[in-house]
């Protein structure tokens, strides 16, 4: 049977708030370093087109219906022509992401620069929780849990016979580390620099292939299933008051 604790008022005042307030604080740092740490540079004029006109080949997507049929052919031809159309890539013009950021140093250098900053921060506010903080029980979650989320809550604590709700130090950690999107983007705004996971989902992949966007958007287009509602609104609006009035 698990074991109920008495969280001494200490534990509250000594190690979680000082946790709590110290990884806030260390997340906003971080995101001001990480602004004069970016170098300035100018939009490429192509990426800014290409991405200007996949979102107008969705909107054209979104709203076929509303246009009539010969609109809607010509717009089509226009966008997914094979010899001159918009969304059409040659294979041989087709750029390769990781190609491109090799060939750009100060794009590699942009993506080092967020990585150190993300990575070293982390690695010392860890080392220092591990050091300090290491076997505290430093909160308990105000509802019943299963065992499933003993290794998520109670990292660092070996013991079985502790109940599942209690939470440790170092899983505090974690929780704040991964959970305090929504207080940064109310802090800093929604453009922020402190989204670990999505640093940890960039870290994986290089960049954006505009080829691979634009061909999805052409295959998209081209198997669209034009029917012009227009016509049918009368219809409609007719049927809707003949039930309302019935």
């Amino acid at each position: 049977m698990a074991e109920d604790l008495v969280l001494d008022t200490a534990i509250r005042d000594w190690v979680l708030i000082p946790l709590s307030v110290v990884m806030v604080l260390i997340g906003v740092l971080r995101y001001f370093v990480s602004k004069l740490m970016r170098t300035t540079q100018l939009p490429d004029a192509k990426i800014i087109k290409e991405g200007q006109l996949i979102i107008r080949a969705r909107n054209l997507r979104a709203a076929a219906n509303f246009i009539p049929p010969k609109a809607f052919r010509a717009r089509k031809i226009y966008y997914t022509n094979e010899e001159n159309g918009l969304l059409h890539v040659p294979k041989g013009q087709a750029q390769n992401p990781q190609a491109q950021m090799l060939s750009d140093p100060n794009m590699a250098m942009d993506m080092m620069k967020k990585n150190l900053s993300m990575i070293i921060p982390q690695t010392l506010t860890f080392a220092w929780v591990n050091f300090f903080f290491s076997g505290f029980v430093a909160a308990k979650i105000p509802f019943p849990l299963t065992q499933r989320f003993r290794s998520m809550l109670q990292n660092g604590i070996d013991l079985s016979t502790v109940d599942v709700s209690y939470v440790s130090s170092r899983s505090w950690y974690f929780l704040n580390l991964f959970g305090l999107r929504g207080l940064f983007s109310l802090i800093l705004g929604e453009e922020n620099a402190t989204d670990d996971t999505q640093r940890m989902m960039q870290m994986s992949g290089f960049g954006f292939d505009p080829s691979k966007s634009l061909g999805a958007e052409k295959d998209g287009l081209d198997i669209v299933h034009h029917e012009w509602v227009l016509p049918k609104f009368e219809q409609r609006a007719e049927a809707v008051l003949r039930k309302r009035l019935a």
